[in-house]
């Protein structure tokens, strides 16, 4: 009698975890269903060098970039960058303990918004995006690129 209940909390708890899994994907389907959308990381903490980052994916939509941590059931982005509020402030290679957290082949380019330091990490095809994205603002629109 123990042995099969335990086994039914085993098989309850194995279908939890299945159904938040596809809770996820359905959820990063949502976000990237209108298109736009890029794999980047940004670094939530500065107070250890090297750590700090979360992965998660971005969406362009008109006129701002939205955040959206990859692991979490929140519909709604973590962070927005507005792009008459972006500047742009360089770009580097990631620093060897940064290496860990970070996809292989990215770059990390370090941006302002309202004074505010920002860094985010993505592939070079996903920052030529960006730049393209910020370039492309409506005539009379500020450029903030360095």
């Amino acid at each position: 009698m123990e042995v099969i209940f335990a086994l039914d909390i085993l098989a309850g708890l194995v279908a939890l975890g299945f159904l938040g899994l596809f809770l996820l994907a359905l959820r990063r389907w949502f976000i990237q269903r209108a298109g736009g959308t890029f794999d980047c990381s940004l670094r939530l903490s500065r107070e250890q060098p090297g750590q700090g980052w979360v992965f998660g994916v971005a969406r362009y939509t008109a006129d701002r970039v939205e955040w959206f941590r990859a692991f979490s059931y929140s519909p709604r982005p973590r962070e927005v960058l507005f792009r008459r509020d972006l500047e742009i402030l360089g770009k580097r290679m990631p620093e060897p303990s940064e290496e860990v957290a970070l996809l292989a082949g990215t770059v990390v380019l370090q941006c302002s918004q309202r004074g505010r330091l920002i860094e985010l990490a993505m592939s070079e095809d996903a920052l030529t995006g960006l730049l393209s994205w910020l370039e492309a603002a409506p005539p009379g629109q500020r450029m903030n690129v360095a």
